[in-house]
């Protein structure tokens, strides 16, 4: 059977629909054919969700017109893959809740080339700034592509170092294309999508919210062989993405600080807890010679 992309990009984007329940109403319909004929009352029954969402998703799906969305995305150049796409990155569909739809602008061959997510605190320090500039460099004459979330201190310093060096680079969004955050960095979200690659779950016109990033962050580090944690706080979101990382079973490395630093003791809290310290590019190169996904 054969999932209607149109029908599922509709159902993506209605408001309220959380994934755990987007996999759940596939699971019932793989093709989604009976949701789009049934009336509220049957949607209940048979999918076993509450009458508010079985209202939400009937209206939803009979009273928008996702063709003319996917017209003005397609005018901003915007493109969508879901999980059955022959596109759709491989190691992404290895983690246990993996995005059904991306949004992207910009190259989806990166898709395919070796990444590392690259993450860290927001008030990044000149240590923080010195170890960006010690390990990117080399790891791009690797040709790995790095991925960070364009926020504020390391991400946007990976981002901006990548492309200044002549590497590639992919910023996962925590909101739409339409409403960048933070907004000072809409002209970097601009140059990434003209020249490398932006990467969404969220549909286009969705807002930021504080619940988006801990989930963008799952994709940061499930598009990634590892992850790599410049500067942290002991609770902080580069944590989390950490955290999302060995679940995943993805490498994780964080670069060790000083013990008077509040920005190191998260990164110095992973390294007792089993991450791989780092000191130079080549502890990187190392880790990832010895796991089954370097060809």
């Amino acid at each position: 059977m054969q999932i209607e992309k149109r029908r599922l990009i509709t159902l993506h984007h209605c408001p309220g629909l959380s994934l755990k329940t987007l996999h759940h109403l596939l699971w019932k319909d793989p093709t989604l054919d009976l949701l789009f004929t049934m009336k509220p009352s049957d949607i209940v029954s048979y999918f076993t969700i509450t009458p508010n969402q079985a209202n939400s998703i009937y209206h939803y799906i009979h009273n928008n017109n996702v063709t003319q969305l996917l017209s003005i995305y397609k005018e901003h150049g915007i493109q969508s893959l879901t999980f059955w796409d022959d596109d759709y990155p491989a190691l992404l569909k290895e983690i246990y809740d993996p995005p059904l739809v991306l949004y992207l602008k910009g190259n989806l061959q990166l898709l395919k080339t070796r990444m590392l997510g690259i993450v860290g605190a927001r008030l990044m320090s000149a240590y923080g700034s010195h170890s960006l500039n010690i390990l990117i460099p080399p790891l791009l004459k690797e040709d790995f592509t790095i991925v960070s979330g364009l926020a504020k201190g390391v991400d946007i310093c990976a981002h901006r170092l990548a492309m200044e060096r002549g590497g590639n680079t992919i910023a996962v969004l925590g909101s739409g294309f339409f409403h960048i955050y933070p907004k000072e960095h809409q002209s970097y979200a601009e140059k990434i999508a003209s020249q490398h690659l932006l990467l969404s779950e969220f549909p286009p016109y969705t807002s930021p919210t504080r619940w988006n990033f801990p989930q963008r962050n799952r994709i940061i580090s499930g598009l990634s062989e590892g992850v790599i944690i410049i500067e942290a706080k002991e609770k902080s979101g580069s944590l989390i993405t950490a955290d999302q990382a060995m679940e995943q079973g993805r490498e994780v490395f964080a670069v060790p600080g000083s013990i008077l630093s509040e920005t190191s003791k998260g990164t110095n809290t992973l390294i007792q807890q089993g991450a791989k310290l780092v000191s130079s590019h080549l502890d990187i190169l190392e880790e990832l010679s010895s796991t089954e996904r370097v060809k």
